[in-house]
C-alpha cells in the first residue's frame, strides 16, 4: 500500500472522483440518512475544475492510498495500476487576528474502502493529517462527523478525538411560531 499526495492534475482528479470520492459519498449516503446524493450526480468538468482549484490552494491537501501499486512511485496517479483504497483531505484553518487561538488543521473527507477497514489504513491516513498539522504549526486536528455514523464516531474516539461543540439543525418551517 502506498499513500501519495493527490496532485492538481485533471487525470488524477478524474480518477479519484470516480474511484474514491463518489464511492465514499455513496457509502456515507447508505449509513447516514441526511447525506443523500442528488439522483443526477455528474462528475463533469466542473467537478474536476472545483477540485483542481482546491488542490492548487497551499492550505489544502489530499492523500490517496493505492493498493497494488508497483513500479515507479512518481508515475502519474492517472496511470498507476492498483485500487484506490482510501483518502483523506485536510485544510489549514488560520485563526483570524481577533481570536486568541492557534491555527488548526481541519479534516474534510476521510474514507477507507470496505475491504481495507480494520487494516490500519485509517490510522496511516490520519497520521498523514497529523504530520501535516505539525508541519504547518497547527496545534489541533479537528473534524466533523455525522451523529448517525457510529463506526466513524467509535474510530475517532479511539484516536482521542473529543467533542468540543455541537452543530444543531432544525427545519426553518419548524421554527415558525
Amino acid at each position: 500500500m502506498q499513500i501519495r499526495r493527490l496532485p492538481p492534475e485533471e487525470g488524477a482528479i478524474d480518477r479519484w472522483l470516480r474511484e474514491a470520492w463518489l464511492p465514499y459519498h455513496r457509502d456515507l449516503e447508505a449509513a447516514v440518512e441526511a447525506h443523500a446524493l442528488a439522483d443526477d450526480v455528474d462528475l463533469d468538468e466542473e467537478a474536476t475544475d472545483h477540485w483542481l482549484d482546491r488542490l492548487e490552494d497551499d492550505d489544502f491537501r489530499a492523500w490517496v492510498a493505492v493498493d497494488g501499486e508497483s513500479g515507479d512511485s512518481t508515475a502519474p496517479l492517472s496511470q498507476v495500476e492498483g485500487r484506490l483504497a482510501g483518502f483523506i483531505t485536510t485544510e489549514i484553518d488560520e485563526a483570524p487576528a481577533v481570536f486568541d487561538r492557534p491555527d488548526r488543521l481541519l479534516v474534510g473527507d476521510f474514507y477507507v474502502a470496505e475491504p481495507y477497514r480494520g487494516s490500519g489504513l485509517a490510522d496511516d491516513l490520519l497520521s498523514r493529517a497529523a504530520q501535516r498539522a505539525r508541519e504547518a504549526g497547527c496545534r489541533d486536528v479537528e473534524l466533523n462527523v455525522d451523529v448517525d455514523n457510529e463506526r466513524a464516531l467509535a474510530f475517532y474516539e479511539k484516536q482521542g478525538f473529543e467533542p468540543r461543540r455541537y452543530r444543531m439543525s432544525v427545519g426553518a418551517e419548524e421554527l415558525q411560531r
